[in-house]
C-alpha cells in the first residue's frame, strides 16, 4: 500500500478509541530474531512490544510478535477493532492456513488469542495491512529503525553451542526423571523394573526437543 492509504487508515483508525493501530518489524541479526511494535491509541502513550527470539526463521519471529501484539491489544479496555501494519503480509496470511504445518503451534495460539477476542463480541475485527520499507511510510519507519539500530548479544554465539546447552538440559530432565521413578511409592507392587540386558536402568529417550 501506499503511504497515502496508510495515512488514511491511520487518521480513521487513530479518531476512533475503539481501535488499536499496530506496527509492526521484524530484524534478525546474529541469529537473533527481534521485533518491535508501536501500539497507537487515540489519546494514549503510544506502547511498545520488544521480543527477542533466538535461532528461529524470520517467518516464526514475526508470528511470535504477531501474538503478543495482539495479546497487548485486547487488554485494553473497550478495543473492538484491531489494525496490523506489518512489512510480512505474507506471514499474517499463515495465521489462517491451517494447512501450514511447520507453523501450526504459532497459528493455533494466535487463533486462540482472536477466538477469545471475538467470543463475548462478534462485531469485533481485525485486519492486516501490507506497508513495505521502500513505502517509507513514517509510521513504520520509526519502528524499523529502531528494530535494525538494536544490536542484541546472543546468547549462544552459534548453533553448536545451542544444541549443546539443550543436550544438557534434556540430559538433567532424563536424570532426574530416573532418580525420581526408582525412589516413587507409586510404581505398584508388581511393576517390572526397567534395566537393560547388563542390569542398568533405562534412560527415558528424546528427539530434537521433545523429551
Amino acid at each position: 500500500m501506499c503511504s497515502q492509504e496508510l495515512d488514511k487508515i491511520a487518521i480513521e483508525s487513530l479518531d476512533d478509541l475503539s481501535t488499536a493501530l499496530i506496527v509492526t518489524d521484524t530484524s534478525i541479526k546474529n541469529n537473533v530474531a527481534t521485533s518491535i511494535a508501536h501500539i497507537h491509541v487515540q489519546n494514549k502513550p503510544i506502547m511498545k512490544t520488544l521480543h527477542y527470539a533466538l535461532n528461529v526463521t524470520s517467518t516464526e519471529a514475526e508470528l511470535v510478535a504477531i501474538r503478543y501484539d495482539i495479546n497487548q491489544a485486547t487488554s485494553i479496555d473497550n478495543i473492538s477493532k484491531i489494525i496490523v501494519v506489518t512489512d510480512s503480509i505474507h506471514t499474517a496470511k499463515k495465521i489462517f492456513d491451517l494447512s501450514s504445518y511447520p507453523f501450526q503451534k504459532y497459528t493455533v495460539s494466535i487463533l486462540k488469542e482472536l477466538h477469545s477476542f471475538f467470543y463475548y463480541y462478534p462485531e469485533n475485527y481485525i485486519k492486516f495491512w501490507e506497508c513495505s520499507s521502500h513505502c517509507n511510510w513514517h509510521l513504520h519507519k520509526v519502528v524499523n529503525i529502531e528494530t535494525k539500530s538494536l544490536r542484541p548479544t546472543p546468547i549462544f554465539p552459534n548453533k553448536l553451542f545451542w544444541d549443546f546447552s539443550k543436550k544438557l538440559k534434556y540430559n538433567n530432565l532424563t536424570n532426574k526423571w530416573m532418580m525420581t521413578f526408582q525412589a516413587s511409592d507409586l510404581k505398584g507392587n508388581h511393576f517390572l523394573d526397567l534395566i537393560d540386558r547388563d542390569n542398568n536402568p533405562l534412560k527415558p529417550s528424546y528427539i530434537r526437543d521433545s523429551p
